[in-house]
């Protein structure tokens, strides 16, 4: 026998009976478990997406790591590529001013350019040319040996300071106040270093050079070298003086070739960027089987030689 089941609901204003039949529960437990069903559903479905939304954040973060990775590449690249250009850049001024300074070489070493030989042509050519220069002028007398550049007395005829007649002066006197240091005009080995009495030049240093060259140092107040010892240009012979017949400090300086005593003045002023200009003031030279000699020298010197030296015995000047 079915039963119908009553629901009293009762407030302040009184109560109120409902009769729930036995067909109303059978279609409210449906209802029940429809809602049940609904709610499993949705909680699965909700499951679902849930964990599709954290594998469509994680793909988001993976192509948002990718994204920012090629960006940065890409900017990378751009910095390499402006790097390589910048480097580009720089290696064609150092080019054109390599070209440049090459040019300047040939014209001060007097090398005719020409549009025929490369660059590296150029360089090697003009690399030989200042090297057969840059011997001639340590090997022969070039330059001042002292920091001042003024001469008091020249080359020639003079009247002499101490015995009042017109004399011979066989150098130039350079203002040189006592204690100035004196430096080789050019390598050699020192011949004499000592009072010389006879010369009159007191504390004198000839140093003997190649090719036939030799140099005097007169008046000299200290000697610093030795006789026999090898000295290149620029190196300190010792310290100006007045000793001797010499009314003052100063230098007496000498050029000679061949025992001939030379204008020494051509020989100060010579230098890479005055370079021609000896060899038309000085013609007492065979300059021109010199140069070859030199030229010769230049092209041993780039390869191993097992001649010994020869030495140079000191003589008095």
């Amino acid at each position: 026998m079915r039963q119908d089941h009553f629901i009293t609901i009762t407030t302040y204003r009184g109560a109120r009976h409902f009769r729930l039949s036995h067909r109303a529960r059978r279609q409210l437990a449906a209802g029940a478990a429809v809602l049940a069903l609904a709610l499993v559903i949705g909680a699965a479905a909700i499951a679902v997406l849930t964990g599709q939304v954290v594998r469509m954040d994680g793909q988001l973060d993976t192509l948002s790591a990718e994204r920012d990775a090629a960006v940065a590449g890409q900017q990378g690249l751009v910095r390499v590529r402006d790097d390589l250009q910048r480097e580009l850049d720089r290696r064609q001024r150092e080019l054109a001013a390599l070209g440049a300074e090459v040019d300047h070489i040939e014209r001060l070493i007097s090398l005719e350019a020409s549009p025929e030989r490369s660059l590296v042509q150029r360089i090697s050519d003009a690399g030989q040319t200042a090297l057969e220069k840059r011997l001639m002028l340590r090997s022969v007398p070039s330059g001042f040996p002292v920091t001042s550049e003024t001469v008091t007395s020249r080359y020639g005829m003079r009247l002499h300071p101490i015995q009042e007649r017109d004399a011979m002066h066989h150098g130039v006197d350079l203002r040189a106040p006592r204690g100035t240091p004196i430096h080789a005009t050019a390598d050699g080995v020192v011949e004499w270093a000592a009072f010389h009495r006879d010369s009159g030049l007191g504390k004198m240093v000839k140093l003997v050079h190649n090719y036939g060259f030799s140099t005097i140092y007169g008046h000299l107040d200290q000697i610093e070298v030795h006789a026999g010892s090898y000295v290149k240009r620029g190196d300190l012979l010792g310290y100006s003086g007045s000793t001797g017949a010499s009314t003052a400090a100063h230098l007496h300086y000498e050029v000679r070739y061949l025992q001939r005593q030379l204008d020494p003045a051509p020989f100060l002023k010579w230098s890479l960027e005055e370079y021609d200009g000896l060899f038309t003031q000085e013609d007492r030279v065979q300059w021109e089987s010199l140069a070859e000699v030199v030229r010769t020298a230049t092209i041993a010197a780039e390869r191993p030689s097992s001649q010994p030296v020869q030495s140079l015995s000191a003589t008095s000047p």
